[in-house]
This record gives structure tokens, sequence and C-alpha cells, in this order.
């Protein structure tokens, strides 16, 4: 079950370190060079005897390990490092992505509910989370369901619902919340029948997902460091507001 867990951390270079960390009450965030990851954070009470130290100048590989820790506020910690090797804005023009250098860009061709559209139109489609706008973008044009842990609406399924309906779905959308859940193997595996995304500003963008499943990735590159760190420290602002949106897609 940790093998996608495993196949992150050590794809992140040795020599790299976390040079400035925070956990704030809507975001983590690890620096690393000029690079920085974010993850929503996942509250839940501390439990010191499973937290190890964490300091400014650690390995970020050390610091990644973290993700796979059950205090999950430590597990979103763990994501924003494992963010900052693969998020950053180098290592995503590598791969082909167009990572624009001004400080904010609105790319909706990175989008994939709005990319996706046609693509899904008649199809069995499940999003694990209720995201901003799907009812406007997928419910008219799909045979849509949302499974919702956090704040169901009318009509959201709960997350034991995962287990029947993954299974009969076409695509399969999934929040990179899963990934300090640790639901995301589970799901993953319930959907291999299905065209899969995992989108959100904590999505780790790299090809390494698509050997467990994954077509779609869709993450965030942070470019305004700045105000990004502004935002995660006062717990304000719209963290894409410090960023791009990008979409790394499997073939494409």
């Amino acid at each position: 079950m940790w093998e996608i867990y495993d196949a992150l951390i050590d794809g992140i270079g040795a020599d790299a370190t976390a040079d400035f960390i925070v956990c704030g009450a809507a975001y983590c965030m690890v620096r690393s060079g000029g690079s920085l990851g974010i993850s929503g954070t996942l509250d839940q009470t501390w439990r010191p005897d499973l937290v190890p130290k964490k300091a400014a100048g650690m390995p970020l590989r050390e610091l990644a390990v973290s993700v796979k820790s059950w205090d999950f506020a430590e597990a979103s910690l763990g994501l924003a490092a494992i963010n900052a090797w693969y998020n950053d804005k180098e290592r995503l023009r590598a791969l082909g992505l167009a990572v624009s250098d001004r400080a904010y860009t609105e790319d909706r061709s990175a989008d994939p509910f709005i990319t996706l559209q046609k693509e899904i139109k008649g199809k069995r489609v499940t999003v694990i989370g209720h995201f901003p706008y799907i009812d406007q973008l997928f419910a008219p044009v799909c045979d849509m369901s949302v499974i919702e842990k956090f704040i169901p609406r009318e009509g959201d399924y709960p997350e034991q619902a995962a287990d029947y309906l993954l299974p009969e779905s076409d695509y399969v959308f999934i929040s990179s919340y899963t990934v300090v859940e640790k639901s995301l193997p589970r799901f993953l595996a319930l959907s291999k029948n299905a065209v899969v995304t995992l989108v959100g500003p904590a999505s780790p963008v790299t090809p390494i997902l698509h050997s467990f499943g994954v077509r779609n990735i869709a993450g965030l590159a942070i470019r305004d460091t700045e105000a990004a760190e502004s935002m995660v420290l006062t717990n304000s602002g719209n963290i894409h507001k410090a960023g791009q949106k990008v979409n790394l897609v499997q073939g494409g």
C-alpha cells in the first residue's frame, strides 16, 4: 500500500533541503531553494510521540517521509515537502509544461473540469471531493456522483460509497487531499477501469503517478513565493493567485 508514497519520496534529490517550514491553519508549505510546495492542512490533534522534530535545513526527503504519518497535520507537511520538489517551475518545464514567469495566470487550459467536459459527455463520472463549480460544469453533461467526506451537500455520497461507485465509473476525479488521508491507493485500485485524474493544488505533478493509474495530474506551480508565504502565514487569500494551474497528461 505504501508503494506510491515510497516512489514519490525516493524521487526527491538526496541533496535537497527544506529551507523554510510552516504549517498554517489552511495550508502547510515548504520552501526548498527557489521552489515552494504546499498542501492543504488536514487538522488533527497532534501526537507528540509520533512527530519527530522538524527544522529548517533538514533533508527534504526526510521531511517528505512525514506524508506517511497517521497524524494528518504532519502528513500535510510531508506532502508540501514532496511538492516543493516536483512542482518546481524548472522541473515542470522539463516535462514540457508551459509555466509562465508572470505572477499569476488563469490558465483554463490546465483545468480538467473545463478541458474534459466534452470527453465525459454521457459518461458515468465520480468526483471525490465537492469541488467548486462541478455542479455547473459536469452535472449537465454526464451522470455525475460526488463523494464528499468533510462538508457533504444534498445528494453527495459518503466515502463508503466509493466501493460501489468507482468500479462502475468511466471517469474518476480524486482530490489531492486523499494523499494525506492515505485513501488514494484504495481509490486507485477501485478505479482501475476508469480514466483517473488527481486534482487540487497539492497534487504532485510528476509522471511517477502515471505508473499507478493516474492519467491526468492537475496541480499548482507556485511562482510568487512571497505572496504564497504571506497567504499561508496569515491564513488569507486565494493560494491559486500565487501560481499557475498545470496539468500533466499521460501520453500528452
